[in-house]
């Protein structure tokens, strides 16, 4: 792997995979999410997401997908608390095609009004659709609860009276401040000539102009600031739907902290080992303590736990969906016992084993694919930094019973936790 930076700040990463298939993946990383956004503009970076996709003069939106498409690639985006990212996959020929696009799309994307109100209704009509989710909205309720001053507290999709009020100008302020070379990442895994690439990278993103009006800075974000450590919190929601829920948030870490690596084997003995986010699938859930105890004994539909890696300090989470005719008190006394054995008995060297096996090869078996490989750098040099993925491996294998142990005893706690409940409506609701 190379690294490169120009000198309007981009930087640039490259990793060769001889002997594969004759496959490209290009990856546009801008270090901006909903983390950066407050009240009343949630919502902006999504929104701005989807008016890049829109296009530019030069790569008109509506001809761009077919383009990629007749070359035999696929492309998309995303945005998530901590980046917005793009991405084309297609063969190494084509990767000019993908270098073009991206280029152009980097400063000169229209924000054609008329294209900011259809969008608009685009992503009101995707709101309207995830709030008859009860799992939604008490996802909704139980983050802010968690980060009531920070980023993370509110959905990436905004709340629904700022994405009635924002306006084109604010989209426009948005993507002006956060969008520009010394924001981003360009990262190429694949079939590629490194000096040839390189060069042509030079040429068509050399000329972007770092931003003149920039984006709030880190220090204003506060980059330890991390979620509520206060009073213990409980989040009650009822509603129409017959199927009731579980949720425990508790303060943790961000990706960078020493503890990250004993959280996630203890996310693996708990729940399964976990994919990380966007590449892989889970594995080994049904050898996990929630499966085996609480699953399996017919308390729950579905139990896991999740221990994101994060930019800044994030949430320990536990949950579960009840199983229908059994009370929401028993599952929520069974996910604190297992909580609480976590807390006083450290895993047994089987159990560590198989998390420590079972999360290395998620992350190993995930990183395969130039598309994958693409992804993780980007991720690890935006969320963290690129020692935190190289040595990924090691460090999970490096992780100890005890250490298992001290993190469930310093996180996993009563007092810090948040309680999500969903009950529906023909269920009164007890006491959590």
């Amino acid at each position: 792997m190379q690294r490169y930076q120009l000198a309007n700040g981009l930087t640039v990463l490259l990793r060769a995979t001889a002997g594969h298939a004759p496959v490209a993946s290009l990856w546009v990383w801008y270090r901006v999410g909903s983390r950066v956004e407050r009240r009343p503009r949630t919502g902006l970076t999504h929104w701005v997401e989807h008016m890049l996709f829109r296009g530019t003069d030069r790569f008109p939106g509506s001809s761009v997908h077919k383009m990629v498409a007749r070359l035999g690639g696929v492309r998309n985006g995303m945005t998530s608390n901590d980046y917005t990212v793009y991405y084309e996959t297609l063969p190494a020929a084509e990767l000019d095609t993908a270098l073009r696009i991206e280029a152009d799309r980097m400063t000169n994307a229209c924000f054609d009004p008329g294209d900011v109100e259809a969008e608009r209704t685009v992503i009101l009509v995707e709101r309207a659709g995830r709030e008859n989710s009860s799992a939604f909205r008490l996802r909704e309720q139980v983050m802010a609860a968690a980060f009531p001053d920070h980023g993370y507290g509110h959905p990436v999709i905004g709340y629904r009276d700022d994405l009635q009020r924002i306006t084109r100008d604010e989209l426009w302020q948005h993507y002006r401040q956060n969008y520009g070379p010394d924001n981003a990442v360009v990262v190429v895994a694949g079939s590629f000539h490194r000096d040839t690439l390189m060069a042509r990278i030079e040429q068509l993103f050399g000329p972007a102009q770092p931003r003149q009006i920039k984006g709030e800075p880190e220090s204003a974000l506060g980059r330890t600031a991390g979620p509520s450590r206060g009073q213990p919190a409980t989040v009650r929601l009822s509603g129409p739907e017959p199927t009731a829920y579980v949720q425990l948030l508790f303060p943790a870490v961000r990706a960078l902290d020493d503890d990250y690596f004993p959280l996630l084997v203890l996310d693996s003995i708990l729940g399964g080992a976990a994919s990380l986010g966007n590449r892989g699938g889970g594995a080994g859930f049904r050898t996990s303590r929630l499966y085996r105890n609480v699953v399996q004994t017919e308390l729950a539909a579905s139990a896991g736990s999740s221990m994101r890696p994060t930019a800044d300090p994030y949430l320990f989470i536990v949950g579960a969906t009840v199983r229908r005719g059994i009370e929401q008190e028993q599952v929520l006394d069974a996910l604190w016992t297992e909580i609480e054995t976590a807390r006083q008995v450290a895993p047994t060297e089987t159990e560590m084993q198989r998390a420590q096996k079972q999360t290395r090869a998620q992350f190993i078996f995930g990183s395969e694919r130039a598309s994958s490989q693409g992804y993780w750098l980007g991720f690890s040099e935006v969320v963290a930094d690129l020692p935190w993925l190289l040595e990924f491996p090691d460090r999970v294998a490096a992780v100890t019973a005890d250490e298992v142990q001290r993190v469930a005893n310093q996180y996993l706690r009563r007092e810090t936790a948040i309680v999500g409940l969903y009950v529906p409506d023909e269920i009164p609701f007890a006491p959590a």
